[in-house]
């Protein structure tokens, strides 16, 4: 009886053991990166040589033209990108779930292809597409949409255009696949059995379906809304935050203040902190807005 009684006792022994290395990987790798950037925005480094400065960074960069501008741009993108792309994947989504549609395999592997492109390789193509003399404004030129090229790279407004295009063309196939999963849970016979007593196929699909895909139409707008605002990838390899910082990013603007400007780390890390109060705040009340009664 004894020896039962202290089996659980060991088994949590030995459990702790052969986990130690994992909790100490955890806590070196992720936990304490986390706790000393929330200590190092208290601070101010020039070089090797640092300074407490308490609140004085977040003050700072609200009072910083750029990083008001960043922040603007990340909200801007926000706002267009991510409702339209998320729109279009699920329009996508119900159109490949079609009965009797051909090709389905092919056109979903068509559609996700672009999320695990490479990001240089689909970078130097859209680079390329939207040169002065590229093959948007000979297209465009072509049907008589435009009279002469557009400075896509040096037009504020054009250079988040392509921007906007670019995040839509490589994440729109990636939520749509969750979008087709969560509609092959939803019962066919429900549309059916509304459209047979008069509904639309619009009315059944705004009615039926959509409501019981918000679990993960709340999962992809948080997961996007994320992604958006610790946009940097894009940026980095499209216009690299031209023309006059039209398309500076949060994240970019932290790389350039830590690696090329200042080398300020203190003043980086209380603007990604910035950042994390954002998306929790947006995600929370993205969650308040679409959670069950």
């Amino acid at each position: 009886m004894t020896g039962k009684k202290s089996r659980p006792t060991h088994i949590r022994t030995v459990w702790f053991r052969l986990s130690l290395p994992m909790i100490i990987c955890v806590a070196s790798f992720m936990l304490y990166p986390f706790v000393y950037s929330l200590v190092l925005s208290f601070y101010s480094h020039k070089g090797l040589a640092s300074s407490f400065v308490g609140a004085g960074n977040y003050v700072k960069m609200f009072h910083d033209p750029t990083f008001v501008k960043a922040l603007g741009n990340n909200l801007l993108f926000l706002a267009i990108q991510v409702p339209l792309m998320l729109v279009l994947a699920l329009f996508l989504a119900y159109l490949l779930e079609t009965k009797d549609l051909k090709w389905v395999g092919f056109y979903r592997t068509a559609l996700f292809l672009p999320c695990v492109t490479s990001l240089v390789a689909y970078s130097l193509v859209f680079r390329t597409m939207f040169q002065f003399d590229g093959l948007v404004n000979r297209l465009l030129k072509a049907m008589g949409f435009i009279s002469a090229p557009l400075p896509w790279f040096t037009s504020r407004a054009l250079a988040r255009a392509v921007v906007i295009l670019a995040l839509c063309w490589r994440w729109t196939g990636y939520n749509m696949m969750y979008y087709i999963a969560g509609l092959q849970n939803i019962s066919k016979e429900l549309t059916e059995a509304a459209m047979i007593d008069g509904c639309s196929r619009l009315n059944a699909f705004i009615r039926i379906v959509i409501p019981q895909l918000k679990p993960v139409i709340v999962f992809t707008s948080v997961t996007s809304t994320i992604g958006t605002l610790q946009l940097f990838d894009e940026i980095t390899m499209l216009t690299e935050g031209g023309p006059g910082n039209g398309t500076m990013t949060v994240s970019y603007y932290i790389y350039k203040q830590s690696f090329e400007l200042n080398n300020n780390y203190g003043y980086s890390a209380a603007m990604s902190w910035v950042i994390v109060a954002i998306v929790a705040l947006l995600s929370l009340i993205q969650l308040r807005v679409t959670r069950e009664e």
